[in-house]
């Protein structure tokens, strides 16, 4: 090798190891990728978000052990293993307030350092699985996005966007699709107003189901179909995904019910095969609309997966699937039931296999398609 060319892989390993140890970030230890420059902090008024309420969680009054759990504290003890330890991620989870900053940053505190799975890391961004997304309302009181974390590491404080046109405006804040949050606050230059907005308090619509659900593969969290659907139907969202343990069981179902929802969307199948379909539909079916009689209930079939045309056993476990569900909503309107509706799967990513990351997870463009299918239906469940 020329002696030039010893120089120059010389020179760039050094500069690699120097970036890497002036951010311990960029290492793997971490398991996050390198940060994004962040610019020097100004001074910066701090709001707990804990005292004003996030809206997308479920179960107020009822003891938790994290602040941003999703289930409360007696969950652990009825729900599996597995669903509890998803439950600490904080998906579906927002934040509100009104200001006139034109900069604005955030101080949070992660539950882990990496993703529970190798497929979720693989899968998804580390703004999706870790960050914060930022909206605002505009002057036509349509919800815009703003800016993102760039999650490095466990502690994040940094801006989220900053040289902002003057103005007032009501802004949103998304929290990780597919981590826990400690604690969270809103930082805005003192002498800038700052109005905490509560959660709001009508009816929300209640999402039971899978890593789908949960979020995977948003590339932010505002970007998963429960958040975009939260934004057209101006309504609030209860995320319950479970990543791979959606699984129609009546233990959630228990845990459902305590919700005081508008509506309910059960989107497990994805997790399930033909004859786990037909042994769980109905009994969840029936224990929600005893707790809850008046309340719309929604059965999703699973999205076919992308490559589901070329795998003939793949395809066929979702025509199995499809048939399950639909035999038993047959079943449970000949039992009477009322308020029951049904969303198809065959096009909620679209029929150009162009609508996931890797054939299961929606992309971006999966999660807007799978919106598109959903609001109608949601829009006749809820009357709108």
């Amino acid at each position: 090798m020329p002696p030039s060319s010893v120089l120059l892989i010389t020179f760039l390993f050094a500069l690699a190891s120097a970036a890497c140890a002036g951010n311990p970030a960029g290492t793997a230890v971490t398991g996050f990728p390198v940060s994004a420059s962040i610019p020097a902090e100004p001074a910066l008024v701090w709001h707990d978000v804990s005292t004003w309420g996030a809206e997308g969680r479920a179960f107020d009054g009822m003891e938790r052990k994290r602040w941003f759990d999703r289930l409360p504290a007696l969950a652990e003890d009825k729900v599996s293993a597995n669903v509890w330890n998803y439950s600490r991620d904080s998906a579906g989870m927002l934040v509100s307030f009104k200001t006139d900053a034109t900069t604005i940053w955030v101080d949070y505190a992660l539950l882990r350092e990496r993703p529970v799975t190798a497929v979720i890391a693989a899968a998804m961004t580390a703004v999706g699985i870790s960050g914060i997304d930022l909206y605002a309302r505009d002057d036509s009181n349509h919800w815009r996005w703003v800016g993102i974390s760039h999650p490095g590491q466990q502690e994040v404080r940094q801006a989220l966007v900053a040289d902002m046109s003057a103005g007032s405006r009501e802004y949103r804040v998304y929290l990780p699709l597919y981590n826990g949050v400690e604690r969270l606050s809103i930082g805005v230059p003192p002498g800038a107003s700052f109005e905490p907005i509560g959660p709001r308090t009508s009816k929300p619509i209640v999402f039971y189901g899978t890593s789908i659900t949960q979020g995977a593969s948003a590339s932010r969290p505002g970007m998963s179909h429960t958040a975009i659907l939260g934004r057209r139907l101006d309504r609030p969202v209860i995320n319950l995904g479970f990543s791979g343990h959606g699984r129609m069981e009546t233990s959630v179902g228990e845990l459902l019910a305590k919700i005081d929802a508008a509506v309910y969307v059960i989107d497990c199948l994805p997790n399930l095969d033909a004859h786990q379909v037909r042994e769980r539909c109905i009994p969840l079916v029936t224990q929600l609309r005893a707790a809850r009689p008046g309340v719309p209930i929604i059965l999703v079939e699973d999205r076919r997966n992308a490559n589901a045309w070329v795998i003939p056993k793949r395809n066929q476990h979702h025509v199995d699937n499809h048939a399950a569900l639909a035999a038993s909503f047959l079943a449970l309107l000949d039992q009477g039931f009322e308020k029951l509706f049904y969303i198809s799967g065959d096009g909620l990513l679209g029929h150009d296999s162009e609508g996931t990351t890797d054939g299961s997870h929606p992309n971006d463009l999966g999660f807007v398609r799978q919106a598109d299918q959903f609001e109608p239906v949601l829009r006749k469940a809820l009357e709108l």
